[in-house]
């Protein structure tokens, strides 16, 4: 083989391998990353629109991330996970809205699954806890307030319909999504899917009290919230335990029920029947006859537990997700309020 062709195949080689091994971004799989300044720190967020129409002008629905340090998109064996639980790449919700999300401060947008913990949090590598800009911000007021910046920023693109703009939380995200529609900005709706109207400190109370085996455990928990109550503002970055500052936050009087009742654009509150919450969320639904509130449209799904899922033989069923069926309720609700 003469030595300029032997060069030049080793070359297409190395450049073979070297696009083989560069890490994925979310362009690859139909996402845009956009990024913005929020204080002092970046915040990354990705937008989901239908191939093609990316510029074009349309409605917007934002998802408030829930609870731990989970990277945006998670690459696994067999792909990529949606980071839209309700709706994919090439999902039909698509043809009118652009979806957008906010990643977690200090966790990276993309990461393997084989890179984490088995539950899919990110920890950094050098101390094996979660990172430290996450820990320092990983409480209500700061969600609330970098959420509302980047409705902001979002509402001076070209492509986002300014006057129809949406936020849904799930779990934890519906505490950050109660108050936001309390203080709505450019929000125009609001949906919240399973959360806990009284906060999270009941909700951990109820799936403890569930088992006999667990009260010691429930007892330690709320001694350990005296502790929470007098000293608030701790944040100890160095156990991989919530702080006190987000506990507090995300369980003070200002509970998601008092924001709801003090909401004045429309919500959507969908709840499963047998997720741990489903008190809370029927008492939140007495609240608001008392109150005279008719801003609020509540949906119940019955049998399903906190992630919408199904049961078999009294177990969760995985297998059995009901996301479809919750996102074409809470997507037909937003036509019409």
């Amino acid at each position: 083989m003469p030595p300029k062709t032997r060069l030049l195949l080793l070359l297409l080689l190395a450049h073979s391998l070297l696009g083989f091994g560069q890490a994925k971004t979310p362009a690859d799989f139909g996402y845009r990353h956009l990024r913005m300044r929020y204080q002092r720190d970046t915040v990354d967020i990705l937008v989901l629109s239908k191939k093609g129409e990316e510029l074009q002008r349309k409605p917007l629905l934002f998802l408030a991330q829930g609870s731990l340090p989970t990277p945006l998109l998670l690459l696994g064996e067999r792909g990529p996970y949606p980071v839209f639980v309700f709706a994919r790449p090439n999902s039909h919700y698509l043809d009118n809205y652009h979806l957008a999300i906010a990643g977690k401060p200090g966790v990276p947008v993309v990461a393997n699954t084989k890179a984490l913990q088995p539950n899919f949090t990110y920890n950094d590598p050098r101390t094996g806890l979660p990172p430290v800009a996450y820990c320092q911000r990983n409480y209500l007021e700061y969600y609330v307030a970098r959420n509302q910046a980047v409705l902001r920023y979002l509402a001076r693109q070209p492509w986002v319909d300014a006057r129809d703009i949406s936020a849904v939380g799930h779990s934890e995200g519906t505490a950050i999504v109660a108050r936001m529609a309390r203080h709505p900005g450019p929000l125009r709706r609001v949906i919240y899917l399973n959360g806990s109207p009284l906060g999270r400190l009941p909700i951990i109370m109820a799936g403890l009290r569930r088992s006999d085996a667990d009260s010691a455990i429930a007892e330690n928990e709320l001694r350990h919230w005296r502790q929470v109550v007098a000293n608030p503002r701790a944040c100890d970055c160095t156990i991989p335990n919530d702080s006190n500052l987000n506990l507090a936050s995300f369980s003070e009087t200002q509970s998601p029920l008092q924001d709801l009742l003090h909401s004045r654009i429309p919500v959507f509150v969908g709840y499963g029947t047998r997720d741990d919450a489903v008190g809370q969320n029927d008492y939140l639904r007495l609240e608001t006859v008392r109150a005279g509130k008719t801003n609020l449209t509540f949906r119940t799904y019955t049998g399903l537990e906190h992630n919408f899922a199904g049961f078999t033989n009294g177990q969760v069923d995985y297998d059995k997700w009901h996301w479809d069926r919750v996102a074409r309720d809470f997507f037909a609700w937003m036509k019409t309020h």
